[in-house]
């Protein structure tokens, strides 16, 4: 299954390699084109039978996880944190380096804490990972500061149609856009596979400049908190609910001529939709709509519980109906609005 590779691939910012390299591999004899430009990012480009409107479709290939900063003298790595809450780090399994030396992220035991510190979090420089070396001499062959730090989690079905995996945001994007790619659409589409967005959205900041299309469709793995315990107001958006359209968020605000044109796609097709009940967080989006001469978004996500985390878990519905969506409104939409 092809999110199942991508999701199981590690791919940092700045590490995306293995990722691309399965991207590609999916793409090659269904598109005209495949380009890395110098900072990382992977472009694809489909011709259509007809000239007009380009429409881009765009995902990031990265990931969060740690890295390393640091060897103590008992083999153990320091390490600081890529968007990973550390609340969730303690015991956790991970891979470490090109080559996934296995390791754990430990923390002094819950029998040895004072009082204080049982009633606390960990701080990140109370944690450990532990790569089974005894000293630093003997972790110095094996890693280097700066290696990246990836969640080891097993991609996995279960219960009513849903997945849990590591890094669904956002390799929901990537395998959506190597499956529109596959397809057969009439108008010309760019597929892009952005680096570095998890710390800063550098890899779209780089290709804004130069990125040549009517409209961007960025496509996103996003939060999800339908669950107890939660204001309905601040659930933001529901699994199986289906893909979810964005109004704004800290980078961009979604312009209403295309939200109504996609959402009138979707009720006119029967596909099921729902709004990012939310204005937090920052996609690529926010580049591409301030770069050049500025180029109109739409934002569509899959809903991801614990999202950021590596027990993320999605509805493949939410997934295939997203698919659809973008599909129906190429083909059926994106016309009627672009250049109007």
């Amino acid at each position: 299954m092809l999110l199942e590779k991508l999701t199981t691939a590690c791919g940092l910012p700045g590490f995306e390699d293995e990722v691309r390299d399965i991207i590609k591999a999916e793409l090659e004899g269904h598109v005209d084109s495949l380009k890395v430009d110098r900072i990382g990012n992977l472009v694809a480009y489909k011709k259509g039978k007809k000239n007009s409107p380009h429409v881009a479709l765009s995902a990031h290939m990265d990931e969060v996880g740690l890295c390393v900063t640091g060897i103590e003298k008992d083999g153990t790595l320091k390490f600081e944190s890529w968007g990973v809450d550390g609340r969730l780090l303690p015991s956790m399994h991970v891979a470490v380096g090109n080559e996934k030396l296995p390791g754990v992220v430990g923390c002094k035991p819950i029998h040895l804490q004072k009082d204080s510190e049982r009633k606390s979090v960990y701080e990140l420089d109370a944690m450990y990972i532990d790569i089974g070396c005894d000293s630093k001499e003997e972790t110095e062959k094996l890693v280097n500061k700066g290696d990246f730090v990836a969640f080891v989690s097993e991609f996995t079905e279960f219960g009513d149609n849903q997945v849990k995996a590591k890094a669904l945001d956002d390799r929901v994007g990537c395998a959506a856009i190597i499956e529109l790619l596959k397809s057969d659409l009439p108008y010309s589409v760019t597929g892009i596979f952005c680096v570095q967005e998890e710390v800063g959205l550098r890899g779209s900041a780089m290709l804004s400049k130069s990125l040549e299309a009517d409209l961007v469709i960025n496509i996103e793995g996003t939060i999800c908190a339908d669950m107890e315990g939660v204001d309905e107001d601040k659930q933001v958006t529901n699994l199986g609910a289906g893909p979810c359209l964005s109004l704004l968020d800290m980078a961009s605000v979604y312009q209403k001529k295309y939200l109504e044109a996609i959402v009138k796609v979707a009720e006119d097709e029967k596909i099921p939709y729902q709004y990012r009940k939310s204005g937090m967080g920052a996609t690529d989006a926010g580049k591409y709509h301030t770069g050049g001469t500025g180029i109109p978004c739409i934002g569509i996500a899959v809903p991801c519980r614990y999202i950021h985390s590596p027990v993320s878990v999605m509805h493949k519905c939410d997934f295939e109906n997203l698919i659809k969506l973008v599909k129906a409104f190429i083909i059926n939409g994106a016309e009627r609005v672009i250049g109007k």
